[in-house]
């Protein structure tokens, strides 16, 4: 996120001499100074100061591919998947992701974790990560702190943040998750030539949930860490534990913002999507649709008009609501708009809307730069008719 942030103790001048206060024996001793930072030296940083050496490793464990497997490769059909038919997994976040989509900058994938993230803990090496929360509520704990999580919370992670993930009680956590080779950033458009969001901006800073009751763990013994990296998982053990952390400043953290507190922006005539443009890769966009009121214009057509999907590939992730323009769409259902072929409103949504003064949907889009393959999963979830429903 492009503004300022820190947490718990830290030296007056970066790069110089932290002090820890004495020990028992009289001994002071110092705090290890680490840059967390993105794209070389030249994207957002954060300086943590650990108590122990953050590079301790004492055992290098087993390595798992974790590479999705591709099934259809060339996709033109417009596919309809149908989320919440994937079977909760007894495992944690990490080990229950089930990629759907893919291509060479993201994975598009679901997790129906049965139980939270307390033996290990992750750090994905490879992406960014994007976290949308349609059922259940826990806890996000890094090493830079926690952030509380409910339903309709998108949460991001940078790349090479270590967290464990940990659910409430009998709340039967769904979630949609993306992971990104590119940084996810907020909208350019919607921020100032210092990183400011804007007036117009659908959501501000007060909206984000950052982290919180930053923990330090001054322990020792073995603490292990999965590490995705060039698609496999790997298991290391570590020498100390990872949330050593006193203190940290910067601009890369894990931060988390709920669809809630998205403020539709509308007109006289229908909007396009950009408008409800949430995040930005140089790969992908992420869009919000939230209940709004309707276009305004004595003639107007609420209803989204045809368009042609030529430079990218439109996935929707339906979330709750009725979703004006779709026949036949529930909750957890996923949309794929392939590339090359137009598409639209189904029979009879313009017709529907007109007249209509709001809609009360809430959805995930993703729109990618390039085509998206599918994974045997995804053809398992896939109702198979979806592209003939434009059929009159």
């Amino acid at each position: 996120m492009p503004f300022y942030h820190t947490l718990g103790q830290i030296p007056p001048k970066r790069h110089t001499q932290f002090e820890k206060p004495p020990g028992r024996d009289g001994a002071a001793g110092f705090y290890y100074e680490q840059l967390f930072g993105t794209i070389g030296f030249e994207g957002m940083s954060s300086l943590l100061y650990h108590v122990h050496r953050p590079t301790m490793v004492k055992a290098v464990l087993e390595s798992v591919e974790k590479t999705p497997v591709v099934a259809i490769e060339k996709n033109i059909l417009s596919r309809k998947l149908l989320g919440f038919n994937l079977e909760p997994t007894n495992a944690d976040f990490v080990e229950s992701r089930v990629p759907l989509l893919v291509n060479k900058d993201l994975i598009v994938g679901l997790a129906a974790p049965t139980r939270s993230m307390t033996d290990s803990f992750y750090k994905n090496a490879d992406a960014d990560e994007l976290i949308f929360v349609h059922r259940g509520s826990g806890r996000l704990r890094t090493l830079l702190g926690t952030i509380p999580f409910q339903y309709g919370d998108y949460l991001i992670i940078p790349r090479g943040m270590i967290y464990q993930i940990e659910f409430d009680p009998d709340t039967q956590p769904r979630l949609l998750y993306l992971e990104s080779h590119s940084p996810i950033y907020t909208p350019k458009r919607y921020r100032n030539q210092f990183g400011q969001l804007l007036e117009h901006s659908p959501f501000c800073e007060r909206d984000i949930k950052r982290p919180q009751n930053l923990e330090t763990h001054d322990e020792t013994g073995d603490f292990l860490i999965k590490i995705k990296k060039q698609g496999a998982l790997h298991s290391l053990v570590y020498a100390t534990h990872p949330f050593d952390v006193v203190g940290w400043d910067g601009y890369n953290y894990p931060y988390g913002f709920s669809i809630f507190n998205f403020e539709p922006i509308t007109g006289r005539v229908h909007q396009p999507p950009p408008v409800h443009q949430t995040f930005q890769t140089d790969a992908f966009v992420v869009c919000s649709f939230c209940p709004r009121l309707y276009d305004y214009h004595p003639k107007a057509i609420p209803a989204p008009y045809n368009h042609s999907n030529i430079d990218s590939d439109e996935v929707i992730y339906y979330v709750d609501g009725d979703f004006m323009s779709r026949n036949d769409i529930a909750p957890g259902h996923i949309t794929l708009h392939p590339g090359g072929i137009p598409h639209g409103p189904h029979p009879g949504a313009m017709e529907r809307s007109i007249g209509k003064k709001e809609t009360h949907e809430y959805a995930v889009m993703v729109d990618t730069f390039r085509p998206l393959m599918l994974t045997d999963a995804a053809l398992q979830l896939d109702d198979g008719t979806y592209y003939k429903s434009w059929i009159e």
